[in-house]
């Protein structure tokens, strides 16, 4: 399961940044905002949002955070601060509000149910600040999600993370954006993390809570898109390939336009 990183890195940021820069001129907005948690693809997202030379505004929303994740985050951001004269940042200590939304709503008898439910939350509190300042400075909320979360096997929370305007990365697979990280220059310390979403409070990681490496679905959903054959696989392979096609499967619901409930026009009142 090689991974695959024949990009032209130099070009490819290129695109972005011009993609990032003709999008936000076009919307007549002054610049971009994104959460920066410390992990590879929030750091890449925002490096690219620094290179248009539009405003940029890198927040940090600590609910509980590990003190590792938190000191990567600073690690990044005085980076981009220090090479970039139109990056700003903020810190946006969510904690407290998580408190108190957990003290006033129901838990159930099911931990792992109530436990999910409020990583999601965690995640919406994130989105609901992002777009508060995005609406207070004229920004767009910048995604950071890959393509093999965001269409592959949905490893975001529907309006949450999933809760952006535009995505500049989501064309890239996991291994891409490590490439892309190391031809930006992105902390090394965040380059060798183990990716984990930080939204349950512990050190487990993506590939915990997936149950495979990005490596592995990355194999599985070009094996999935280009129907290969499964006569070959090994164990393993047949193990990766069945977590993928359930979680892509599952989570259609966040990859799909919402549906909407079309009235026939027979039933209903011109308008």
């Amino acid at each position: 399961m090689a991974k695959n990183t024949a990009i032209k890195m130099q070009e490819v940021a290129t695109y972005i940044v011009d993609w990032l820069k003709n999008y936000a001129n076009n919307a007549r907005v002054n610049g971009f905002i994104v959460g920066v948690s410390g992990g590879i693809d929030s750091a890449v997202t925002s490096t690219l949002c620094a290179q248009t030379g539009l405003k940029t505004i890198c927040v940090e929303m600590p609910i509980h955070q590990a003190e590792i994740q938190v000191n990567r985050a600073k690690e990044h951001i005085a980076y981009l601060k220090n090479n970039f004269s139109n990056v700003e940042s903020l810190v946006v200590d969510l904690t407290p509000v998580y408190n108190s939304f957990t003290s006033q709503v129901q838990a159930t008898d099911d931990v792992a149910k109530t436990n999910l439910a409020l990583a999601n939350s965690r995640a919406r509190l994130r989105m609901t600040s992002l777009y508060y300042y995005a609406g207070l400075y004229g920004l767009l909320v910048a995604g950071t999600g890959n393509k093999v979360e965001d269409f592959g096997v949905g490893f975001y929370t529907k309006y949450g993370d999933g809760g952006v305007d535009i995505s500049p990365i989501a064309d890239l697979v996991k291994s891409e954006v490590y490439a892309l990280a190391k031809h930006l220059g992105v902390p090394n310390s965040i380059q060798q993390a183990a990716p984990t979403d930080g939204l349950f409070g512990d050190n487990r990681t993506d590939e915990d809570q997936l149950g495979a490496s990005y490596d592995e679905l990355e194999w599985a959903m070009n094996v999935y898109n280009n129907h290969e054959l499964q006569e070959n696989f090994t164990d393993r392979q047949k193990q990766v390939y069945k977590i993928y096609k359930r979680l892509h499967e599952i989570n259609q619901h966040k990859m799909q336009p919402i549906p909407v409930c079309m009235i026939p026009s027979q039933i209903k009142l011109p308008y």
